[in-house]
């Protein structure tokens, strides 16, 4: 049975610094408001087709109640839906998305050098298995 997400987050699979961002977002995310696809599976690339996103696939991609958010607006939609001190983060959608993109990309071209990769994509536990769509 697959869960009826709110929203999903779709990551790289094989990147250990996005696979450990997965559990970060976990252990924050109280309601469970997020389920997860990784980009390499078939059920990420249907994702993708569905929304028409063609981009290279070298950001974060949330699709938040049918709306699409790639790079530093996926970032901050997550955090969007974190409780807490995570909330003043939000103060980062004044700063211009230009800016805010250059630095995610600096991210995102170097994570595999500087966090290295899995030979496979993650296996969740089975607690929160539920929340994986592929």
């Amino acid at each position: 049975m697959t869960p009826n997400p709110k929203a999903v987050i779709l990551f790289d699979g094989v990147c250990n610094f996005c696979n450990n961002s997965v559990q970060f977002i976990i252990r924050r995310d109280r309601e469970a408001y997020f389920s997860f696809v990784s980009l390499q599976s078939e059920t990420g690339a249907q994702l993708l087709r569905e929304h028409s996103y063609t981009d290279d696939l070298n950001s974060v991609v949330v699709i938040d109640q049918g709306r699409l958010y790639t790079k530093s607006d996926a970032a901050l939609q997550i955090i969007w839906h974190f409780h807490g001190l995570w909330r003043m983060a939000r103060i980062l959608r004044w700063v211009p998305r230009l800016v805010r993109d250059h630095a995610y990309d600096i991210i995102a071209k170097n994570r595999y050098r500087w966090f290295g990769t899995r030979e496979s994509c993650m296996l969740p536990s089975p607690e929160i298995r539920s929340r994986f769509l592929d």
